[in-house]
């Protein structure tokens, strides 16, 4: 079999070169007579790959169903909200990605300006509007206690749990409890639960409010967002029975005595253990026992402060030294002190601590009036009740 092929040096007259551009042209002509005739056998399908749950650092992909010219889109495409990206075409130029330079915001609804444009075969592609939304924030699924609760017990046994619909592992957390010293947390591999206790414990009968921030794990820190937040109510300290021993009375006071106030110092006087405790910033530092105000002469039960002291007043009233005294009001009628002292040196006995027997000062033993003296500046709180 031969085989002719018909090459430029064959068109060696002018009705073949004539009839050869008449082919031409005629295809040319078709072509464009059928891009007019038929256009949506031509048109430009646009679609996005996908358009829900982008993460931040996805490409966000367009397919178009022929190639087309990039130069119509280069520079041209807007986004909104306004972010950073960068363009790349894949697959002969029917697949732009859409690369975010830092990253597109959590639980955003962003909008996509196409301009218009041509496809491969000269087809005219319309201006084009697509959406997509990105991954949603860290959804609580979970809170245990529940919001609103009441009588809550938390311990490291049982603290708050929040769990949450997915992995958080592309998200930074912040978690703000309304207590003085912080919260400290813990969470699993997978990043879906977390565990958390005020680092000082939890009080009785507080109302706790918990604030749950996240922000993308390279976003700054001043991006973070609120996403979640509960409030719940410690259970009221137990019905304390106070013991008759002294010491274990101490300790009971150490152990079931709230802070009142929570910054700096001040002195609580519970009248009915006769149990003075100190507390700095909230934490008790030491408590020791008193004596107050007998019946008919109490001391008051009030919201008072330290207003001078003097390390061995004399009293003129009594006849007797008040050493280590601190006046909780401004006449003096009413102070803390040690056990008063005659002149003569007899020094009431320390087994009056406990029982209410002064006239309405609050009588501390030696030594533990010593250290609240030194504990305390004039000003310094002093709740009695």
């Amino acid at each position: 079999m031969i085989r002719r092929y018909i090459g430029v040096h064959h068109i060696n007259t002018l009705q073949k070169l004539i009839l050869i551009l008449v082919i031409i042209v005629t295809g040319i002509f078709g072509i464009v007579f059928s891009i007019k005739a038929y256009p949506e056998i031509f048109k430009t399908n646009i679609a996005l790959e996908k358009s829900k749950d982008i993460r931040p650092e996805e490409s966000v992909v367009i397919n178009f169903s022929y190639p087309v010219f990039v130069d119509d889109y280069n520079l041209k495409i807007k986004i909104v909200p306004d972010e950073n990206y960068k363009l790349v075409w894949k697959d002969s130029n029917k697949k732009l990605e859409i690369v975010p330079k830092n990253f597109w915001q959590p639980q955003m609804q962003y909008e996509i300006f196409l301009p218009a444009g041509k496809n491969i075969m000269f087809s005219d592609i319309e201006k084009q509007k697509l959406f997509f939304s990105t991954d949603k924030y860290p959804q609580v699924k979970k809170i245990i206690p529940e919001n609103g609760s009441q009588n809550v017990a938390i311990d490291i046994e049982d603290p708050i749990i929040l769990n949450f619909s997915k992995s958080t592992a592309d998200f930074s957390l912040k978690f703000v409890l309304n207590s003085d010293k912080g919260a400290f947390f813990e969470t699993n591999f997978n990043r879906d639960e977390f565990k958390l206790m005020p680092r000082e414990g939890m009080e009785y009968a507080q109302k706790y409010h918990l604030e749950v921030y996240a922000k993308y794990k390279t976003a700054r820190d001043e991006e973070y967002k609120k996403i979640y937040e509960s409030f719940f109510e410690t259970m009221p300290p137990p019905k304390v029975v106070w013991d008759k021993d002294k010491n274990i009375r101490l300790e009971q006071a150490k152990k079931y005595t709230s802070a009142k106030i929570k910054t700096g110092k001040y002195i609580d006087i519970n009248l009915s253990a006769q149990v003075m405790s100190i507390f700095e910033n909230g934490k008790i530092l030491e408590s020791f026992m008193v004596s107050s105000g007998k019946k008919g002469m109490d001391t008051p039960k009030m919201e008072t402060k330290i207003y001078n002291k003097s390390p061995r007043p004399f009293s003129k009233a009594y006849g007797l030294f008040m050493p280590n005294w601190m006046a909780l009001v401004s006449d003096g009628k009413y102070g803390i002190h040690e056990l008063p002292e005659w002149p003569g040196g007899y020094k009431e006995g320390a087994n009056h601590l406990g029982i209410p027997v002064s006239h309405g000062c609050v009588r501390l033993g030696v030594g533990s009036a010593e250290k609240v003296y030194n504990f305390a500046e004039v000003g310094t709180p002093v709740i009695i009740y």
